[in-house]
C-alpha cells in the first residue's frame, strides 16, 4: 500500500479517539480510519489470548480497508499484541502505546507517580520493565481502574456516578502524589474529573508521543501524503447500535 493508503487506528472503543486527535493535529493531510471495537470493550479486563485474537482481527479489517500503517491506540492491546503483530507483519509500520512514565519521571517533581491503567496493563511484564527502567528515582504507584473505561464508553461524563467511581478508585491518593500517568486512552476524556478527585497535579499521557512516532515511521517508509492534499477521518465500530458513530464523533470533538 502506497502513500494514498489510510492510517488504520484501533482501540477497544472510544478511548483511542484521544490519540487520534493528536495524530490528526500532527498529520492533517493524512486519511485516518478509526475502528472502535466497542462490542468487545473493554480489553483491559479480558484474557491476553482474547486481546491478541481481537487485535489480529482488527488489523486484518483495517488492512482490507487499505491501511498503509497501523496504530494500536490502546495500552492494553499494545502490551499484549504489539510484538506479535510486528512479527506477523514485518513490512507494516505499527505504532503502539505505553504508559507515559518516562516524561513523568523527567518532570521537576517526580517522587510519587500515580499510574492509572487497566488491570491487565499493570499486570504485564511490559509495564514492570517500564517502571524499572524509568522509575528508579520515583515511587511508582500502580492504580488498577476496573470499570472506568467501560463507564467512559457510555458518555455523560459529568454524571455523579462517574465521579463516585473515580473517588473509589483513586480518591485515596489526593494530596499524596506529584503527578498522574493516564495509562489508558479512555482516561484523558475525564482528565478534569480525575483532577477534581486526585488534586491539581500534572497529568501525562502518550498521545503526542504516538503522533510523533507515527510521523517518523511514515517518513522513514516514504509513506507521507503530500501536504497539498486534504486529509479525512472515518469512524467504524463493531457495535451495531443506533447513535454509536455519533458518540464517536462527539468524543472526537471533546477537549481532553
Amino acid at each position: 500500500m502506497g502513500k494514498e493508503g489510510c492510517v488504520g487506528v484501533f482501540d477497544s472503543g472510544v478511548g483511542g479517539i484521544s490519540v487520534l486527535r493528536s495524530m490528526v493535529a500532527a498529520l492533517p493531510h493524512e486519511d485516518f480510519v478509526f475502528f472502535g471495537d466497542s462490542a468487545n470493550a473493554p480489553y483491559g479486563e479480558k484474557s491476553t489470548d482474547e486481546v491478541l485474537r481481537l487485535s489480529r482481527a482488527n488489523v486484518e479489517r483495517l488492512l482490507a480497508g487499505g491501511a498503509k500503517a497501523i496504530v494500536i491506540a490502546c495500552n492494553t492491546a499494545t502490551s499484549v499484541a504489539a510484538a506479535r503483530l510486528r512479527s506477523d507483519y514485518p513490512d507494516l509500520p505499527i505504532v503502539g502505546l505505553e504508559p507515559a512514565l518516562k516524561p513523568a519521571t523527567l518532570a521537576p517533581k517526580h517522587d510519587r507517580i500515580l499510574v492509572m491503567a487497566t488491570p491487565i496493563t499493570l499486570k504485564l511484564d511490559k509495564f514492570h520493565k517500564l517502571a524499572q527502567e524509568w522509575g528508579s528515582d520515583s515511587t511508582v504507584i500502580p492504580a488498577p481502574c476496573p470499570g472506568l473505561a467501560a463507564r467512559i464508553e457510555q458518555g455523560n461524563l459529568d454524571a455523579p456516578d462517574l465521579t463516585e467511581l473515580l473517588q473509589r478508585l483513586v480518591g485515596q491518593y489526593r494530596g499524596k502524589v506529584d503527578s498522574v500517568v493516564l495509562g489508558c486512552t479512555h482516561y484523558p476524556f475525564v482528565r478534569r474529573q480525575i483532577r477534581s478527585v486526585v488534586g491539581d497535579v500534572p497529568f501525562f499521557d502518550g498521545a503526542e508521543g504516538t503522533a510523533r512516532r507515527l510521523q517518523s515511521l511514515l517518513a522513514k517508509a516514504d509513506l507521507l501524503k503530500p501536504e497539498d492534499e486534504p486529509g479525512s477521518v472515518t469512524f467504524e465500530t463493531s457495535l451495531r447500535k443506533p447513535g454509536e458513530l455519533d458518540l464517536y464523533q462527539w468524543f472526537f470533538n471533546q477537549e481532553c
